[in-house]
C-alpha cells in the first residue's frame, strides 16, 4: 500500500512538471504582452476600481480604464518615435563631427597630447596607430547603429501584435483578475498568511520598480533631454532616451551621458554651459533618483541594489526588455519561497521541543 502511494505520488509529480513545462511552452511567445498587461492591471486596478463604483458595470469600467491607458502610452511614445526619427537622420553627421572634434581636440591641444602620447607609449601604439584604432571604432559604432535601427523597424509588426495582445488580455485582468488570482491562491501549497506574503512582495516588487524605477528615469530622461536642448547639444531627445535606460544602471547611472557631455562643452571652449549641465547633472539629474526612489518605494519590500542591478541584467538576458520588471521579481519571489521553508522549518522544530516537552 506504501509503494502504490509512492508511485501514485511520483507519477502525479511527473505529470504536473511535464505538464507545467509544456504549459509553459505554450504561453512563452506570448509571455512579454501578458507580464505587461500583468503589471499595467497592477498599476492602474485603482483607477479602474473607481470607475467600477460609479459604473457598476465590469466591461465599461474595463474599457475606459484601457482608453486613457492607451492615451498615455501612446500620445507619448508616437511623439517621441516622432522625433527620435528626425534626430536619428542626423545622427551620423553628429557622430563624424563629434569624431572630427574629438581628434581635434586631443591632438591639438599641447597639454592632453603630451598626456594621451605618454599612455600610448605604455601600450607601444604610435599617434597614427591610435588615430586608425579609434576612427575604425567610431565606424563600426555607426554600421551597429545602424543596424539596431534597421532591427527595430522591422520588429515594429511584432510589436504591434504584441501590443493588441497586451490591451486584449488587459481587458481580461480587469474584468476576471480578481477571480483568477483567487483560482491561484487556492492552488497554492502555503497558509492564508503566507499567500498575503507572496502577493504583496509581488506587488511591492512591479510597483517600486516602475513607480520607483521608471518614474525616476522618465523625469531624469525629461530633465536631461530639456538641459541638452537649452544648452544648444544636438539630438536632445536620443540623449535624453538614453538617460532613461542608463538611469538603471547602478552607482554610475545617467552620469555616463551627461558627464562627458559637460566635458565636451567644457573642451570646445563653451565653458559655462559645460559647468551650467555639470550643475543640473549633480543637482537635477542625479539628484532626482536620490528625491523620488526614497518616496515612492517607502515600506516597501527591499532588496540590496547590487541584487537588484544583476536580476535586471540577467531578467534581460533571459526575457527580453520585460526582463527589467521579471528579473527583480523572480529573485524575490525565490527569496520569499526560502523564508517561508525556513519558517516553516522554524515552526516544526518548535511543535517537535513542545511535543517532547
Amino acid at each position: 500500500m506504501l509503494k502504490n502511494n509512492r508511485f501514485y505520488s511520483y507519477a502525479l509529480l511527473f505529470f504536473v512538471i511535464l505538464l507545467g513545462y509544456l504549459s509553459y511552452q505554450i504561453f512563452k511567445p506570448f509571455l512579454s504582452p501578458i507580464v505587461w498587461a500583468i503589471v499595467l492591471s497592477i498599476i492602474f486596478y485603482p483607477l479602474y476600481n473607481a470607475f467600477l463604483r460609479y459604473l457598476r458595470w465590469k466591461p465599461a469600467a474595463s474599457i475606459i480604464t484601457l482608453f486613457i491607458i492607451l492615451v498615455i502610452i501612446l500620445g507619448p511614445v508616437s511623439y517621441l518615435s516622432y522625433v527620435l526619427t528626425q534626430e536619428l537622420k542626423s545622427s551620423m553627421m553628429s557622430i563624424e563631427e563629434g569624431r572630427s572634434f574629438l581628434m581635434n581636440t586631443l591632438f591639438g591641444h599641447p597639454a592632453i597630447k603630451s598626456f594621451l602620447m605618454k599612455i600610448l607609449s605604455w601600450f607601444n601604439m604610435s599617434e597614427a596607430e591610435f588615430q586608425r584604432a579609434f576612427i575604425n571604432s567610431v565606424t563600426q559604432f555607426g554600421r551597429e547603429s545602424a543596424g539596431m535601427i534597421k532591427g527595430g523597424l522591422e520588429n515594429i509588426a511584432s510589436a504591434a501584435v504584441d501590443f493588441i495582445l497586451m490591451v486584449l488580455s488587459l481587458f481580461f485582468f480587469f474584468t476576471d483578475g480578481v477571480t483568477f488570482l483567487e483560482k491561484i491562491e487556492d492552488y497554492m501549497p502555503f497558509s492564508r498568511r503566507q499567500k498575503e506574503r507572496l502577493v504583496k512582495q509581488i506587488k511591492d516588487i512591479v510597483i517600486s520598480t516602475i513607480y520607483g524605477g521608471v518614474t525616476v528615469a522618465v523625469v531624469q530622461g525629461i530633465i536631461g533631454g530639456i538641459a541638452f536642448s537649452i544648452l544648444g547639444i544636438s539630438l536632445p531627445v536620443i540623449w535624453g532616451s538614453a538617460m532613461f535606460f542608463c538611469s538603471f544602471i547602478p552607482l554610475v547611472g545617467t552620469f555616463i551621458i551627461w558627464g562627458p557631455a559637460a566635458l565636451y562643452l567644457m573642451l570646445k571652449g563653451t565653458l559655462l554651459k559645460g559647468i551650467i549641465l555639470l550643475i543640473i547633472g549633480i543637482a537635477g539629474i542625479s539628484s532626482a533618483d536620490n528625491i523620488l526612489r526614497p518616496l515612492i518605494i517607502r515600506g516597501r519590500f527591499k532588496m540590496p541594489t547590487l541584487a537588484i542591478f544583476f536580476s535586471i541584467l540577467g531578467g534581460i538576458k533571459v526575457f527580453g526588455f520585460i526582463g527589467f520588471i521579471m528579473g527583480p521579481l523572480v529573485l524575490a519571489l525565490f527569496i520569499s519561497i526560502v523564508e517561508i521553508y525556513r519558517y516553516t522549518e522554524e515552526e516544526t522544530e518548535t511543535q517537535k521541543i513542545k511535543d517532547h516537552n
